[in-house]
């Protein structure tokens, strides 16, 4: 749900578990295609939610990004 950013199913913020489950699994055999991907949508976002809430610093690396590292 766009410009909160949250699941449409769960209503956490995305990208949810489930959403990242699906998202590993649809970009299983191409990470660096995922982290692109990833990294156009926290660019999205990170404007998005900051028309929303302009007083605050949002860091949203951890939440968009950190989680798709290959380990």
């Amino acid at each position: 749900m766009r410009p909160l950013w949250r699941c449409r199913n769960c209503g956490a913020e995305w990208p949810c578990q489930p959403a990242r489950l699906a998202l590993l699994a649809e970009y299983r055999h191409d990470r660096t295609a995922l982290l692109l991907f990833l990294g156009a949508l926290m660019t999205e976002a990170s404007g998005q939610l900051h028309q929303l809430h302009p007083d605050r610093r949002l860091d949203l690396t951890e939440r968009f990004m950190s989680w798709a590292r290959a380990r």
